[in-house]
């Protein structure tokens, strides 16, 4: 049986993402957290009633979220992850799809998946938004969505506010209607300096907010959400799952957002790190660091395919950004301990 024929063209020519289990003693690749915020026990009642599917809207964990954010309920949808609402995003709206490149590669590989037309756009030399270039296509091409990562995986840095709120501007302007939507993933906005776009909410009705709570501590919960105007949540939930968050990850997730301080001790020490890991891998001769507001630092070296492989001899995994940025490893931050033994390796080598 010839399966490729079967399969749509669209995905025929789609590269899957690469998330391979790598053993090592240290794991600086995925840009989790290197802290779990878990300080409770679940007890033998809430495992007992794993015979009954979850809230089908999360309902305590959606209060919650509202509560920290100052937004209302219904201006709150849950996805099991960040990547779940992308999709449904793209779903729900369709295509062109609008997003600068490189960045977090599900934009591109969800909507050639649903067979949407992606456009792509270079971040200019200081890995900044090119804004002339996005309100030229917006115009031109008048994309549904348009998706900025801010801070951005994999460059690190935020996106400048005056060049993120003209594209939004001038996206919710657009003659003829309808407007674009424009989508703010704040996936790593905790770490960050820079003020979230959350205010920007109720003036723009075109804004969309995604964040996550797998950078601060739960990656394996996966639990993400959105923020909108309730018109944008309503439509979206149309094509949402049900019971797409499932009873462990809604109640572990809400326990743990209960004790906010634990939370935020976690990123202020993540952000110290990041700060230390900084200012050491500048004194490294034979490499560049880039300037981040994440939970992980980009930085250039010569042949980064080899140090790749040698820091993985010695028990250190990193990402190799081979293929999107040539030349250049990531490295999350990870504890005091695994910081030194990735410095000190990494000196070592070079």
């Amino acid at each position: 049986m010839n399966i490729q024929k079967l399969v749509k063209p669209n995905i025929r020519s789609l590269r899957a993402y690469e998330t391979k289990e790598i053993p090592c003693k240290v794991k600086l690749d995925a840009n989790e957290s290197p802290y779990s915020p878990f300080t409770f026990h679940l007890s033998p009642f809430n495992l007992a009633t794993l015979n009954r599917y979850p809230d089908p809207e999360a309902k305590n964990l959606r209060k919650l979220l509202a509560r920290e954010y100052k937004v209302k309920s219904e201006n709150i949808l849950q996805g099991n992850g960040s990547d779940e609402l992308i999709y449904y995003l793209i779903t729900t709206f369709g295509g062109p799809v609008l997003y600068p490149v490189p960045t977090f590669s599900m934009y591109g590989i969800i909507s050639q998946a649903l067979g949407e037309k992606k456009i792509e756009i270079p971040l200019d030399r200081a890995f900044d938004l090119n804004a002339e270039a996005f309100l030229k296509t917006i115009k031109k091409q008048k994309p549904k969505l348009i998706f900025l990562s801010s801070p951005n995986n994999p460059t690190g840095n935020c996106f400048s506010q005056d060049r993120i709120l003209k594209v939004i501007k001038f996206a919710s302007s657009l003659i003829p209607r309808p407007s674009s939507l424009v989508v703010v993933d704040e996936a790593y906005q905790a770490f960050s300096s820079k003020k979230s776009f959350l205010p920007f909410l109720k003036k723009y009705k075109n804004l969309i907010i995604l964040k996550t709570l797998s950078k601060i501590g739960l990656a394996g919960l996966r639990v993400g959400f959105m923020m909108a105007d309730s018109r944008i949540i309503k439509e979206v939930n149309k094509v949402r799952l049900p019971f797409n968050v499932n009873s462990l990850s809604q109640k572990i997730s809400a326990e743990t957002l209960k004790n906010r301080k634990l939370l935020q001790s976690f990123i202020k020490s993540i952000v110290s790190e990041r700060k230390k890991l900084f200012n050491e891998m500048r004194k490294i001769k034979g490499i560049k660091p880039y300037p981040s507001d994440a939970n992980f630092i980009l930085f250039k070296v010569k042949d980064a395919d080899k140090i790749y492989k040698e820091l993985l001899k010695k028990g250190i995994l990193v990402r190799n950004m081979r293929g999107v940025i040539n030349g250049c490893l990531r490295v999350t931050v990870g504890t005091p301990r695994e910081n030194a033994i990735f410095l000190k390796t990494l000196k070592q080598l070079l």
